[in-house]
């Protein structure tokens, strides 16, 4: 696999080597080894997997505390726009974003680490999501911040008309009224047990 840094360096975009001939494709969508040798160790516990239709946008939801996730995300039907949100208070990209385009066809993988809000946009008629987790989902430990933030200027490559959200996500505070116990501190190893 190749590993990219995108603008935010702890951020980073996996291409799997593919590979092709007349019956179809091959590759491996995650191997421990060189995931741990590559990108950094860590032990995936949770595998997730949405299926979304065009318009939606999800996010930007993360797990605050000591259940703040790492994930490694890739589509396996249709096209997102995946974004990450640094929340690291005193980080030099905090308040910042990261988005990449993830594809059936580019089969690429993003990997954001622990301290980053997530969400994506469909931009096909349907998405099949797949993420793996380095923590299981804690519903006490849910963080959000609202989607369309002007401080964070997403551009969410969607008309506003076409999207479409959940009850849930209409409702999240923006990352100026965020309390700094609900974030991240940059100085602090955030994958240390």
């Amino acid at each position: 696999m190749e590993i990219f840094r995108t603008d935010i360096p702890e951020v980073l975009i996996i291409q799997p080597r593919i590979y092709e001939d007349a019956r179809g494709y091959f590759f491996e969508s995650f191997s421990q080894r060189q995931f741990d040798q590559h990108v950094r160790p860590i032990q995936f516990v949770q595998d997730n997997e949405s299926r979304s239709t065009y318009g939606v946008v999800r996010g930007l939801h993360y797990q605050k505390g000591k259940s703040s996730q790492s994930k490694l995300i890739r589509v396996i039907r249709g096209r997102v726009l995946d974004i990450a949100v640094d929340l690291r208070v005193g980080s030099p990209t905090f308040g910042r974003y990261v988005s990449v385009e993830l594809t059936e066809g580019n089969h690429l993988q993003l990997f954001i680490p622990r301290g980053f809000a997530h969400g994506f946009s469909v931009l096909s008629e349907e998405a099949i999501f797949q993420y793996k987790c380095d923590r299981f989902y804690d519903p006490a430990s849910e963080g959000a911040i609202t989607w369309d933030d002007p401080a964070l200027g997403i551009d969410w490559e969607l008309p506003l008309g076409d999207v479409v959200l959940s009850d849930k996500d209409r409702c999240h505070p923006r990352l100026s009224s965020c309390a700094p116990e609900d974030l991240f501190d940059f100085n602090q190893d955030l994958y240390a047990e």
